[in-house]
């Protein structure tokens, strides 16, 4: 149990304060919503982007309830990981990312009533010109699904325990 909350802790706080050094450089040096600044001409850019939805600006206008769903989600990961729910390590390393994400806009929310989002790709498809701008906890929680997903298929590998005659 104390690994476990050892490992959730190593990653989480780090990409946490990751999280938010990159959002306050950003604010402090960013004015929204001002043109994004080219990184690597015609790929990335950095830009401030207030969201108030979620993913893809999905439900804009409802900071509050996403604050509310945030930290609900959260309690119930940390009460399940602490019982030891998630036994694998991939899962417990997708939880950790998780909780680094979604602390990190929640964090936002109720700072500043919106998640700050700054990473601006240019993906030069269809549909993704650009692709929607993100930040270092999207990208925990996009990666935390990975991990969850991956996860999940070397579970489903594994042989089926046989019943005892």
């Amino acid at each position: 149990m104390k690994s476990a909350l050892t490992l959730l802790l190593a990653i989480a706080l780090p990409l946490f304060a990751l999280d938010q050094l990159t959002k306050w450089w950003v604010v402090a040096n960013i004015e929204p919503p001002e043109n994004p600044h080219p990184v690597i001409e015609n790929f990335f850019y950095l830009c401030h982007w207030q969201n108030t939805g979620a993913a893809f600006s999905i439900g804009t206008g409802n900071n509050w309830f996403f604050v509310a769903l945030s930290a609900v989600t959260l309690v119930g990961l940390l009460a399940f990981y602490l019982r030891g729910t998630f036994r694998d390590l991939l899962s417990r390393i997708g939880v950790a990312l998780l909780v680094a994400g979604i602390l990190g806009n929640l964090t936002d929310r109720l700072r500043f009533q919106h998640v700050v989002d700054f990473l601006l790709f240019d993906l030069h498809v269809r549909f993704a010109n650009p692709w929607p701008a993100f930040n270092v906890a999207d990208s925990c929680i996009f990666v935390a699904t990975g991990c969850f997903l991956l996860a999940s298929l070397r579970e489903s590998r594994k042989p089926a325990p046989t019943a005892a005659a």
